[in-house]
């Protein structure tokens, strides 16, 4: 990793998932997957999550709001955590996923609650696991 951007999405991405995160997706990181890694960490963390156009925890409430309309749970599980670690309360959390209600479907919503809950259960146990 030697240029800016990358060492910029490296910082970002850490920020935001935490260390622990990081370092597990580092590690598993192989041939194939490697340049994914890079891909993402310059791309996304780097290039998007870096820009001074929105806050962290705006762009985690997009993020939150974008995975559950997917459907994409492994994802929204980790962003979910990032968010609360971005500073959006459990109730900003409600109200994002009541957004993805109207916009992206019931079903998708009652699903990301069930994530979120789980996921906010977990923040609130002494014991972190991020």
């Amino acid at each position: 990793m030697s240029d800016d951007l990358l060492e910029q999405g490296m910082q970002t991405r850490r920020a935001v998932l935490g260390d622990t995160h990081v370092d597990r997706a580092m590690a598993g990181a192989d041939s194939f997957t490697a340049d994914l890694q890079e891909y993402i960490t310059r791309s996304a963390w780097g290039a998007v999550w870096s820009r001074p156009g929105l806050d962290r925890r705006t762009r985690s409430c997009i993020t939150v709001a974008m995975l559950a309309a997917q459907g994409s749970e492994d994802e929204l599980t980790l962003h979910l955590r990032a968010a609360l670690r971005n500073g959006v309360s459990v109730d900003e959390l409600k109200e994002v996923l009541l957004q993805v209600a109207v916009y992206a479907g019931v079903p998708r919503a009652n699903r990301a609650f069930s994530i979120a809950r789980a996921v906010i259960a977990e923040a609130a146990s002494p014991a972190e696991s991020t």
